[in-house]
């Protein structure tokens, strides 16, 4: 069974900085394309970044040169380090597992981890 678990969201003032983790269980971790999705009040999914297993990485224009996506396959565990964080990227965040890097199609998530950027 695929099991996602997020956790390191916050309150935060816009500028500042967190770091999301996500632990994985229920299948190869090293091998799976994994991604970091958002949901802001009252709007639908948005993707954010990606990475695929062989490290490469992509992300969203509205998170690039702020945010950044990160993998440990020794414990299998996902990461989003995000900085300069602005009001609008207030959000839920998912990790999830997915067949393509690119949307926000997945085939499992977690049940996120909420980040709130207000003064």
């Amino acid at each position: 069974e695929v099991q996602l678990v997020e956790s390191g969201g916050g309150l935060v003032q816009p500028g500042g900085s967190l770091r999301l983790s996500c632990a994985a269980s229920g299948f190869t971790f090293s091998s799976a394309v994994m991604k970091w999705v958002r949901q802001a009040p009252g709007k639908g999914l948005e993707w954010v970044s990606s990475i695929l297993s062989s490290g490469t990485t992509i992300y969203a224009d509205s998170v690039k040169g702020r945010f950044t996506i990160s993998r440990d396959n020794a414990k299998n565990t996902l990461y989003l380090q995000m900085n300069s964080l602005k009001p609008e990227d207030t959000a839920v965040y998912y990790c999830a597992v997915a067949a393509s890097p690119f949307g926000v199609s997945h085939v499992s998530r977690g049940q996120g981890t909420h980040v709130g950027v207000s003064s």
